[in-house]
């Protein structure tokens, strides 16, 4: 029996970007351009594609930078067909990413490399798909979105842009930390945070991770475990305990839960009762 191909498409509201993932065998794409940039990631079979007349093969776990206006098409390179992650940042989402990293306004860069094999933008891509595909927390989504594209212009881009340095910021660190640990329970960005001490979103989580060791969403989970572990003890039942420490779900708090933990809710409630 074949296998069928299937799409499955997104927008992430909260940061107005595209996604797409789908598996293809015979669907070939034509000729074509956009007015959006293209980062792809082939999870699984491989891809072949055209980019300004030249071919290109792509294997599992290869990434693909296409610049807007770039004529480019896309196929299976065999039989069996391919399963492609795609993320579409605009111009402006870039632009922004680009003063992030330098403090100046620029013009949108350039990738000079169409494809990408390292280990580091593989795990990156992967992983801000998912987030922004399951739309979690507003903290983690601005936060992975932003790193991840200011991570490409540093190493892509064709005029290699630095970043500033980082100065003493440990009291703005400790002004962040203490809002998280106040207003854990509400929907935190990464925007209203830089707004608070008065620095560039990237920059924060700079040296936000320079001084505690993680960036600011991973801090908020942390928080936000360690008070449903006190609301546990204190016998309130699980689905109250997740709405209350501000997890979108019970099931978010029980995965959160037990990367931190080592243990689900349930099991950590069952312990204390023995």
């Amino acid at each position: 029996m074949k296998v069928k191909e299937w799409t499955k498409s997104w927008h992430n509201s909260q940061l107005n970007v595209g996604l797409l993932q789908a598996f293809y065998i015979d669907h070939i794409f034509p000729r074509h351009s956009h007015d959006y940039y293209v980062v792809c990631l082939i999870e699984r079979g491989y891809q072949s594609f055209t980019h300004k007349g030249t071919k290109y093969y792509t294997p599992p776990g290869g990434v693909i930078l296409i610049n807007p206006g770039a004529v480019h098409t896309g196929e299976a390179a065999d039989e069996k067909g391919f399963k492609m992650l795609s993320i579409y940042p605009t111009t402006s989402h870039l632009q922004s990413a680009v003063y992030e990293l330098t403090g100046r306004q620029q013009a949108a860069p350039f990738f000079a490399d169409v494809r990408i094999d390292q280990p580091w933008v593989i795990d990156s891509v992967l992983t801000l798909h998912k987030t922004l595909a399951q739309e979690a927390g507003p903290l983690e989504c601005e936060s992975r979105f932003i790193w991840t594209l200011a991570q490409l212009i540093k190493r892509y881009a064709d005029t290699r842009l630095t970043e500033q340095q980082l100065g003493q910021e440990r009291k703005a660190v400790q002004q962040v930390r203490r809002y998280i640990d106040e207003y854990f329970a509400q929907g935190i960005n990464l925007s209203q945070l830089a707004e608070l001490v008065s620095l560039s979103p990237y920059y924060l989580l700079r040296v936000f991770g320079a001084e505690v060791g993680m960036p600011p969403h991973a801090y908020l989970e942390s928080v936000r475990v360690r008070q449903a572990q006190r609301l546990i003890e204190a016998g309130k039942p699980l689905a109250e305990v997740a709405v209350e420490v501000g997890f979108s779900s019970q099931s978010h708090l029980t995965h959160r839960f037990k990367q931190i933990i080592g243990v689900t809710p349930g099991q950590y409630a069952q312990q204390l009762k023995k």
